[in-house]
């Protein structure tokens, strides 16, 4: 008889133990949700802005401000359940770091990239359009493929150093800073998350893509991963210590 099968002191047998990986359905749950809502806002505030002004410039400060502020407080609604990542290349960059391993990683992009196309389906229902308006919006210059790499690798420099300076209680307001800012510095008004870029597709309106134009980006926001983990991991050696950690702490 193994020690996994000795009856314990009650006279039943104690239960073996298990290295199964099960989902976790409330992180997975508030990825899924927090997504859905930062695409919402995006796409929504970005039809708004179109409504409102013919300016471009004030459509963009209103896109801007509204997904910065949006995307902050659904890091500090949703962070102590997921950790807030709401984008694939901070899952991955997060995998790179073992702050989680694989199926979760998996399971945490699934739920993003699910998340998000509901959330623009629902902006373009809010609005009153088509569920699925496919997008025209040509965004295949280099340029701006080359601004996803900068918009994307200053994100998880964001992130992560935040997360290793132990200041945990201003990472919502630095990755709503940083992305708010962003919308402005690069050229492509920093997408910086594939799963952005993928949902962004599904509508023809101020903020999307078209998906002729959206490989790139992806390409472009992965390469960003490597590039931007390599670039903390020489900053910050021990970024490993706190990478279970990231957006914000949350519940094993």
């Amino acid at each position: 008889m193994t020690d996994a099968d000795r009856p314990s002191s009650n006279g039943a047998a104690t239960p073996r133990p298990t290295d199964r990986w099960r989902p976790d359905w409330s992180a997975l749950t508030a990825e899924f949700t927090g997504t859905a809502f930062l695409l919402a806002a995006v796409i929504g505030s970005g039809i708004m802005a179109e409504n409102l002004t013919d300016d471009v410039g004030l459509q963009l400060l209103q896109n801007a401000f509204a997904t910065a502020g949006v995307l902050t407080a659904l890091i500090l609604a949703l962070g102590p359940a997921s950790g807030a990542h709401f984008n694939p290349a901070v899952t991955l960059a997060d995998r790179i770091f073992g702050g989680i391993d694989t199926p979760t990683a998996a399971s945490y992009i699934a739920a993003q990239v699910t998340g998000g196309i509901i959330g623009v389906i629902g902006a373009n229902l809010m609005f009153d359009l088509a569920a699925v308006d496919w997008s025209t919006k040509d965004r295949s210059a280099g340029h701006l493929v080359f601004a996803e790499v900068v918009a994307t690798v200053g994100l998880l420099l964001v992130i992560f150093g935040v997360v290793r300076s132990g200041r945990p209680s201003v990472a919502a307001f630095s990755v709503g800073g940083y992305i708010a800012g962003a919308y402005y510095f690069t050229s492509s008004t920093s997408f910086a998350n594939p799963a952005v870029t993928i949902a962004r597709t599904l509508s023809d309106t101020f903020a999307g893509i078209e998906p002729a134009s959206a490989p790139a980006f992806i390409a472009a926001q992965l390469a960003a991963v490597a590039i931007g983990a390599g670039l903390i991991r020489l900053i910050y050696p021990h970024i490993s210590d706190v990478a279970d950690q990231v957006i914000v702490p949350h519940d094993d």
